[in-house]
């Protein structure tokens, strides 16, 4: 999901600079109250997972550039399942990061951006879990309705902000929309597959419970609110 670079350029970096800190700022109070709630060790140690896994799904899952970004398979909707809101927001960030300073250098310019692509989304499935998971229900219950509004909200975010992006760097013009129509063509594919990865997951969990150690996944996962 990077935007390519060149796309947003100049002065209209700066944007993306404020919505960069202000996602980060949201990150950052969840993390308070996961801590405050959970521990600095549970957190810490989530937070490790997450941007081992982004960093994984990033570099070894198949990815591919489609018109002004890449299609990735994020699992966004994974991540915060498994391990809660604030880890799962550490670790897309992090993991993108590393990505970019060990990898891909000219995706630097473009970090807030991407940043904001990505947990923008996760705080829209943080909201949507809280209507449609009722309190008495542990994650690892998931239905496939469920599991399938919480990725289509995530990979739909997704959507929304590169195209948001690559309109504001680069205008209407017919290229830029028909690169766009692209992108968010190949990358609602994407929406098929995720929710039969957050259910296989989410069995593997279930069969795991009572082996899981405590702290290192998020304990909605396996109770209920």
């Amino acid at each position: 999901m990077h935007i390519e670079p060149g796309i947003v350029t100049g002065a209209k970096l700066v944007l993306s600079y404020a919505t960069g800190i202000a996602a980060g700022g949201a990150a950052l109070k969840l993390a308070v109250e996961t801590v405050r709630e959970q521990g600095v060790v549970s957190f810490a140690a989530r937070t490790f997972a997450t941007t081992v896994l982004v960093f994984t799904f990033f570099e070894i899952l198949p990815h591919f550039p489609v018109g002004v970004s890449e299609v990735h398979f994020i699992l966004g909707s994974t991540l915060f399942l498994l391990f809660g809101a604030a880890p799962a927001a550490f670790g897309l960030a992090f993991g993108l990061l590393l990505q970019g300073v060990f990898f891909e250098p000219a995706d630097i310019p473009q970090y807030g951006m991407n940043v904001t692509t990505l947990l923008v989304p996760l705080f829209a499935i943080q909201a949507i879990a809280s209507r449609i998971i009722p309190r008495n229900t542990a994650y690892v219950d998931l239905k496939y309705r469920q599991a399938l509004a919480l990725s289509t909200t995530y990979q739909a975010g997704v959507i929304g902000w590169v195209a948001f992006w690559a309109l504001y760097g680069s205008g209407f013009a017919m290229s830029n929309l028909a690169n766009i129509a692209t992108f968010a063509a190949s990358y609602a594919l994407v929406i098929v597959i995720e929710p039969l990865a957050d259910l296989a997951v989410l069995a593997l969990a279930k069969s795991l419970r009572g082996v899981t150690a405590p702290g290192f996944v998020t304990p909605r996962l396996h109770n209920a609110a």
